[in-house]
């Protein structure tokens, strides 16, 4: 085995150049999560925004009793969390 001044410093640089690359392949899985917490959120949010409103059509229209029209908005707000843990997932 050749034993170079160089070598060394060939050794750190290779470590250098893994320990880079794992922290870029890192940066990128964060960022798709982000993305993803993101989406999930807003998904969520809109579904609440569509059932309070749709409490207040029904509620409005006097076809259901408050009982229904808040059963109504349960199930709004269930879909949109299942459509949160969709785009989680």
């Amino acid at each position: 085995m050749i034993d170079s001044k160089y070598a060394g410093w060939s050794r750190a640089a290779g470590a250098l150049i893994g320990a880079g690359l794992l922290a870029l392949s890192g940066l990128a899985l964060a960022t798709d999560q982000a993305d993803q917490r993101r989406d999930g959120r807003d998904a969520k949010q809109d579904s609440k925004q569509q059932a309070r409103q749709n409490k207040v059509d029904c509620k409005a229209a006097g076809q259901k009793n408050n009982a229904e029209c808040r059963q109504d908005k349960r199930d709004t707000k269930q879909d949109g969390r299942q459509e949160k843990r969709d785009i989680k997932h």
